[in-house]
Formats: structure tokens, C-alpha cells, sequence
């Protein structure tokens, strides 16, 4: 089991954010004795996955939505599999404009090359 602050380093995150998590109830840690946060190895694995998502720019509505859908249990997974389907095709268009600005980026960066004579 893991503290907050412990989480928070592991992850690279701030412990408000997890507060923040908590309080969306994009995650739901347990408690000690003394109230106290405590996240075991599967909390982990969600955050990871919970990450990733933002980092490829899903919502955090959708984030939260997806979340309470896995509480729900095993019957929501076809809505499930419905969010990150469309997710994973917004992530492909994000990677379909990087590599067009990419290319865009190397003709300057070539240009400016020849153009300085390096």
C-alpha cells in the first residue's frame, strides 16, 4: 500500500491532482485506520492507464464517464469499448497532423540548412 505522496512521486503527478481524481471519482483509493489515503498495485495500473488518456488528450469528462462505466461493472463493457474506440481514432488523427507538421518542419529546417550553408 502506498500514501499520496508516495503515488504522486511514483506517477510524476501532484498530490492535488489525485485529490482532484478522488474527487471526480475518477479513482476511488482506500482508507486506513486514520482516514488516511492508501493505494495499492491495481489503483496504480489505473492511474497509468488514466494518465495515458490525458496525455493523448481525452477529456476528463470522458475520462470520468469512463470510469464510472468500469464501477458499473462487466455489462458496460460494450459502452466501454465504444469511448476508447473513439478515442483511439482521435488519437490517430493527432498523430496523423503531428507527422504532416513534422514533414512541414524538416523541409523548413532543410531549407534553412542550405540556405546557411551547413
Amino acid at each position: 500500500m502506498h500514501t499520496i505522496g508516495e503515488v504522486a512521486e511514483m506517477l510524476g503527478i501532484s498530490a492535488h491532482t489525485l485529490r482532484y481524481y478522488e474527487k471526480e471519482q475518477i479513482i476511488i483509493p482506500l482508507r486506513d485506520a486514520s482516514g488516511d489515503r492508501r493505494y495499492n498495485e491495481s489503483h496504480l495500473k489505473w492511474l497509468q492507464f488514466v494518465i495515458k488518456l490525458k496525455e493523448t488528450q481525452m477529456p476528463i469528462a470522458v475520462i470520468k464517464q469512463y470510469a464510472s462505466l468500469f464501477q458499473e461493472g462487466e455489462h458496460t463493457a460494450p459502452e466501454r469499448l465504444k469511448l476508447l474506440e473513439d478515442h483511439k481514432k482521435s488519437v490517430e488523427q493527432q498523430m496523423n497532423t503531428l507527422h504532416a507538421a513534422n514533414e512541414m518542419l524538416e523541409l523548413k529546417i532543410t531549407a534553412y540548412r542550405s540556405f546557411i550553408g551547413k
